[in-house]
């Protein structure tokens, strides 16, 4: 069973495609009931997976390969080029599965607020689930890059189909940019599997830093083109103008999604090829590196404090906490990379938290203006309960998870360039103040005029406190996710 149960993880939502395809479209709750039952029954199994690794199987139990196609002429090359099915995990990748699990879980339940082609939108959107998980499951090059474009179709559909006022403006945004960061993408697989031979990414990671396949230069080269690739997906500054438009303007369950597990392709891609593949190059970039996740950081912190809009300054603030994740892989020591690894985890689960909660002052007050908003804590004071909570969390106060990945992630700069550090100081004040800012201008002030109903409903208290639990639960008992990452990690280190 637990051979095959990683692959029938990935290839879960399927049964929910399949089921879906058979309803009526116009049988809305019958559609719901399947799209969030596929999902459930995807949580369960990754359960039953964490059970399984915890009572004695280790991740590479659960590793499947079997050779899928070859081409080539042996005459011309001396050998054929092999391509095989091959799925893995490693602690790293388990937390982002389970993480892509639950967050699809709980925005299939936000999707309930989808009122049009509830049919279309539930296809897509496990469609998108199912390249998200293989995303961090593939352990060769072929098969992450064809699970990292089927992460890009559906998206762009979701978006231009179920978005606001520029949905259309957005979803091309979102496309032309991710299409050249695939296309970049796929030029470095191709050199790396023609001049190798192999697209196995263990064999190429111990091919690159065993043999001369490659140049310094070279190698260096390929980095920086990863650094770009990926980091178009992170985002990066300045390639991070289509992330604005897409978490204005995409529905709230898919910026969930979005904010939640895509934006961490790019940091998992880093770590994944960047450092596995090219570790000296990447050590002799590292101040850059962390030079541009201090920029990111204090840009998007300055530009969150200057909106008006709620949603720009969650998108603002993305782009900052992200480049909390550069300064950690900057820094190249433990303390760093752990507060890389957890930053991604964390922001996580914030970022799609506060999303969420955003979709329910949309639905009550019809707008995201915080010039508009106000008063909400005498009508709903459980939901502005939440969003302080969540506020909370996203600067960083202790015992909470943001609290534990950026102190990691600083500690470590500190160590590896103490002046930059210091600098980076100025966006966790900035942040505080852009924070507290917009939750404050929300809770008091003058009360706003509600459209929909009172405070949060059954179906959207689960959720609150599900991403509550889990986030205090990480800032309090943080051996949680550094006991799975430290094999990880212990390949990482340089600094």
């Amino acid at each position: 069973m637990s051979t095959f149960l990683l692959s029938l993880i990935i290839f879960s939502p399927l049964l929910g495609v399949l089921l879906i395809c058979f309803v009526p479209k116009n049988r809305e709750v019958l559609i719901k009931a399947v799209g969030v039952g596929s999902t459930i029954f995807t949580c369960l199994l990754m359960v039953l997976l964490y059970i399984q690794s915890s009572g004695g199987h280790n991740y590479d139990s659960f590793s499947q390969k079997a050779t899928w196609f070859r081409f080539g002429d042996p005459e011309l090359y001396g050998k054929y080029f092999s391509v095989s099915y091959e799925v893995g995990i490693n602690g790293f990748s388990f937390l982002m599965i389970a993480l892509t699990a639950f967050l699809c879980l709980l925005a299939s339940v936000a999707s309930f607020k989808i009122k049009t082609n509830w049919k279309g939108y539930f296809l897509l959107f496990l469609t998108l689930q199912i390249g998200m998980m293989g995303v961090f499951a593939a352990e060769n090059l072929v098969l992450f890059f064809i699970f990292f474009e089927v992460t890009l179709i559906p998206m762009f559909f979701l978006i231009g189909r179920w978005g606001l006022f520029e949905k259309e403006k957005a979803s091309y945004y979102f496309l032309i940019y991710n299409g050249i960061g695939s296309a970049i993408l796929l030029i470095v697989f191709v050199l790396l599997f023609a001049k190798t031979g192999t697209a196995n990414i263990e064999q190429l990671q111990g091919i690159l830093q065993s043999s001369d396949a490659f140049s310094n230069k070279a190698k260096l080269t390929l980095l920086i083109a990863l650094l770009i690739a990926f980091g178009i997906k992170l985002p990066i500054f300045p390639l991070h103008t289509w992330v604005l438009k897409v978490h204005t303007q995409a529905p709230v369950p898919i910026v969930m999604v979005h904010a939640g597990v895509l934006l961490k392709i790019g940091a998992f891609g880093l770590i994944r090829f960047g450092i596995g593949f090219f570790p000296d190059q990447f050590a002799h970039l590292s101040f850059l590196i962390a030079l541009l996740g201090v920029i990111n950081l204090l840009f998007g912190a300055f530009l969150a404090l200057k909106q008006d809009d709620l949603r720009l300054v969650l998108a603002y603030s993305s782009l900052s906490h992200m480049g909390i994740i550069l300064m950690g892989l900057g820094a190249g020591n433990e303390s760093g990379m752990q507060g890389a690894v957890f930053q991604v985890v964390s922001h996580g689960l914030i970022a799609a938290f506060l999303f969420f909660l955003i979709g329910v002052l949309y639905e009550r007050t019809g707008t995201t203006t915080l010039s508009k908003l106000g008063g909400l804590a005498k009508n709903m004071p459980i939901a502005s309960g939440f969003l302080l909570a969540g506020g909370l969390a996203s600067l960083g106060l202790p015992g909470m998870s943001g609290f534990i990945s950026e102190f990691m992630a600083f500690m470590g700069l500190f160590q590896h360039s103490p002046y930059l550090a210091g600098i980076a100081t100025l966006g966790m004040i900035l942040t505080a103040v852009y924070v507290l800012k917009a939750v404050l201008s929300i809770t008091f002030g003058n009360e706003v005029k509600l459209v929909g109903g009172k405070d949060l409903n059954r179906l959207e208290w689960a959720p609150a406190l599900l991403f509550i639990f889990l986030i205090i639960g990480i800032g309090v008992y943080p051996s949680l996710l550094t006991n799975m990452i430290q094999p990880v990690l212990d390949t990482m280190v340089w600094g």
